[in-house]
This record gives structure tokens, sequence and C-alpha cells, in this order.
């Protein structure tokens, strides 16, 4: 339960303007029909943070405790600075999918616009650092939904009130606190 709650809490501040969030407004001003969109958004997510999860859970497999322990340890810290540079999308970055439909074009979009992605190298992180693979990719698509989801219903409503520098500078605290954590040891019970 702890790597589903640790997953589902980081990524969803982690997404908070990320270039996904502003995709899922752009996708939702564009079609104007938000089923099909979220309904979209989940399956690439699932697809995605899945692989992402398999391959830090094969790197927990091939690595020794040691190893990882300094990997996933500078790698949150990594991750708390990346989370602080703001994000910028191509508007017309969906326009070459959308003779596909919604449905394509938002799974095809977000797919794209997820690889390498902070939330997928988080979630490769987090299989690794809990080898959990159902609860972390539970945890982290759960987490892009929370983010996700209020875009594309809310959309213009919400984009302009929401305190995204404060939310950032949060979701680095927690990963620069787990990276700190995880360096001296905190993950012993693990086996980092």
């Amino acid at each position: 339960m702890e790597a589903f709650l640790v997953s589902t809490g980081v990524v969803a501040l982690a997404e908070i303007g990320d270039k996904t969030q502003l995709l899922a407004f752009l996708l939702a001003a564009k079609f104007r029909k938000p089923l099909p969109i979220v309904a979209a958004i989940l399956a690439a997510t699932l697809f995605n943070h899945a692989f992402a999860a398999a391959i830090g859970t094969w790197l927990t497999s091939m690595l020794g405790p040691e190893t990882m322990r300094w990997i996933l340890g500078i790698s949150f810290i990594a991750m708390a600075g990346w989370i602080l540079i703001p994000d910028k999308i191509d508007e017309n970055e969906d326009e070459k999918f959308a003779k596909f439909g919604v449905f394509l074009t938002t799974f095809i979009a977000f797919f794209l616009a997820e690889m390498g992605d902070k939330t997928q190298i988080a979630t490769v992180a987090l299989a690794a650092k809990f080898d959990s693979f159902l609860w972390v990719v539970a945890g982290t698509t759960f987490g892009m939904m929370l983010a996700n989801a209020p875009a594309v219903y809310l959309g213009d409503r919400i984009a302009g009130k929401m305190p995204v520098k404060l939310v950032h500078r949060i979701a680095a605290a927690i990963f620069a606190i787990l990276g700190v954590a995880t360096l001296l040891g905190a993950g012993a019970r693990f086996g980092f």
C-alpha cells in the first residue's frame, strides 16, 4: 500500500503543469469530448507506466542493493531539480494525429509526450525502489488521472487558479526527501 500511496502522490504533484497536463488542456479545448480523451489518457498511461515499471523491476533484479541505493537516491534528487524546470508544449504537436479521431489522437499524442517525461522516469525509479510492479503502476496511473482528468473536464476554469510553482516546489521537495532518505539507507527494509 505504501508503494501505491507514494507513487500516487509523487506523480500527481509532478504532473501539475507538466507537458502532458498541458497536452490534456489542449486536447480538451480542441475536441470538446472529455470522455474519450480521459479514456485515452488512462490507456496511454497504463501502457507507458507498465513498461516503465517493468524496467524499474528489472533493474532491481540486475543490480545489487548498494548500487541501487545510489542510483535511486541520485535519481530522486535529479527529479527534484527537473520538476522545477517549467514544461512547454508545441500547440501543433497533436495536429499530425488528428485524422485518427479523438481517442486514438489522444492516445498517440499522450503516449509520445510521456516518453522520457518526468513521470515516466519517476515510475522507473519508484518501481525499482518499492519492487512492487502492480502497486507502482496503479499508483502512478492514479496520480496521472488525478492531475489530468480535472484538466480535461475543468480546463480553463482551473488553469489560471492553480499555484503551479508552489505545487512544483512541493513535488521537488518530496523527490529531494526521497533521494536523501534513500542515500542515507531509509530503504534498507526494501533491500536498498
